[in-house]
């Protein structure tokens, strides 16, 4: 393995820059950023207007980020009404859910239980003591968890007024650096030198290359991934075959985690209800997924990234350690990123 200290120390300075922007800049210039992502993805259209129509480039901006800005959030709330509709008829189902979850631990407790009467008597006053424990804080779980969703949703609505003031200020700035879009170009010109511009953009190009393969490669597998549970789902008559398979595949984009982390539980609670079948179903469709993802991963993400998985697993922690759980996703990302614009130091 050629990973040298160099490119060791290299790797952990990105990391620190980027936990230093991220709890320093990105609270203030995110609006900013996202704006000159619109600006960026309205400029083929901003290009065609001023090209073919000889408008001002204000005007043209005005049109080709308006246009943008309505083409995405006519995705954005199409995906929000297909969520709120499978969310409507999930919360029908919410206190049954509930209770089946409830009853699923009083059967592995009695389960258990009846194990540990199985154990020398010596030890029995202990198994037991740890089980009511244990149980007992679990179904206090799944209380605390159902009022933690409903929490989560009064704390989105209740930051409504700041969000608001962001996508205001994301639409007025990308109006802005659409505009100016040329000028800026220009300035970036006239201060770097070409010489140290050319490298910059062989960094820049280096970096969509492995942030593209990536990302490409994960929206694969978690389209197989989606496809194959929905089929799955529909095959074991699982009701809102469409929304559980879009869940379990967000679950599984999180590295770690994985499609076992809702689909095992899953099994086994239906295991403990008695109804086999379905306990059997899951654990296959588990196999089946788990298999696909395992033949495939490696030629998807392996090929073009290439990262070690001692490296990999460094990222990792390092990523949940500094971020929480979205840093599991980031961190990958940015330790492509830094592999791809350190340079190779050749033996």
């Amino acid at each position: 393995m050629q990973f040298g200290l160099r490119k060791l120390l290299s790797l952990l300075g990105a990391f620190f820059l980027a936990w230093l922007a991220v709890k320093l800049l990105l609270p203030i210039f995110s609006p900013f950023l996202f704006g000159a992502a619109l600006a960026l993805a309205a400029e083929p259209i901003v290009s065609i207007l001023t090209g073919r129509f000889h408008l001002p480039r204000s005007v043209c901006s005005g049109i080709g980020v308006s246009i943008t800005f309505v083409f995405l959030g006519a995705i954005f709330l199409a995906l929000c009404a297909f969520a709120l509709r499978e969310l409507k008829r999930l919360y029908a189902f919410l206190p049954d859910i509930t209770l089946t979850a409830q009853n699923a631990l009083s059967i592995l407790r009695g389960w258990l239980l009846t194990l540990s009467q199985k154990t020398p008597e010596s030890i029995q006053p202990l198994l037991h003591s740890r089980i009511e424990t244990l149980f007992s804080d679990s179904t206090a779980l799944v209380d605390q968890s159902v009022r933690s969703l409903l929490g989560v949703a009064g704390n989105l609505v209740s930051k409504l007024p700041d969000n608001a003031l962001a996508a205001g200020t994301t639409i007025l700035s990308a109006f802005m650096i659409s505009a100016k879009l040329p000028d800026l170009r220009q300035l970036v010109k006239k201060r770097i030198p070409s010489q140290r511009l050319e490298k910059l953009s062989a960094i820049a190009d280096r970096m969509k290359l492995a942030l593209s393969g990536w990302l490409l490669a994960q929206l694969k597998l978690s389209g197989v991934t989606f496809v194959v549970l929905t089929l799955g789902f529909q095959l074991l008559r699982i009701s809102h075959p469409l929304f559980m398979a879009l869940l379990v595949s967000a679950v599984d984009a999180f590295p770690i985690l994985g499609t076992g982390a809702v689909l095992l539980p899953w099994s086994l609670i239906r295991l403990l209800q008695g109804d086999s079948a379905h306990a059997l179903g899951l654990l296959g469709l588990y196999v089946t997924v788990s298999l696909l993802r395992s033949i495939l991963e490696p030629k998807l993400v392996g090929s073009q990234l290439g990262l070690d998985p001692l490296v990999t697993l460094i990222t990792l922690y390092a990523g949940f350690q500094l971020w929480g759980i979205g840093g599991m996703l980031l961190a990958p990302v940015l330790a492509v990123t830094a592999m791809q614009v350190l340079p190779e130091r050749r033996t």
